[in-house]
């Protein structure tokens, strides 16, 4: 059985900065690509950041780009997203997912965390 477990969500002002992390159980990690999206309220989820099996190729919305970090250590089976500079658009819901191929859309993600809620304070 497959599951995602994220944590390291909370409330933050903006600004400042919070590390998710997601440990992965029941699949063989280094072959999934790993992704955190997000939903905010009243919105449809959308594609954060994500990193490839081997961890050389990882990939932002533009809306992170030079504030979000993704990462991964295959040896713990846990995926990372360091948020810094965080504004209050950046609030929701954060989910961590694998896919087994490369993710086109975010449907190509095949397993998913129950995520964890983000608050940014202006």
């Amino acid at each position: 059985q497959v599951q995602l477990v994220e944590s390291g969500g909370g409330l933050v002002q903006a600004g400042g900065s919070l590390r998710l992390s997601c440990a992965a159980s029941g699949l063989t990690f280094s072959s999934y690509f790993m992704g955190w999206l997000r939903q905010a309220p009243g919105k449809e989820r959308e594609f954060v950041a994500a990193v490839s099996w081997n961890i050389g190729m990882t990939y932002y919305a533009d809306s992170v780009k030079g504030r979000f970090t993704i990462s991964r250590d295959n040896a713990k089976n846990t995926v990372y997203l360091q948020m810094n500079s965080l504004k209050p658009e950046d609030t929701a819901v954060y989910y961590c997912a694998a896919a087994s191929r490369v993710p086109r859309t975010i449907k190509d993600y095949a397993y998913w965390g129950q995520g964890t809620q983000v608050t940014v304070s202006s």
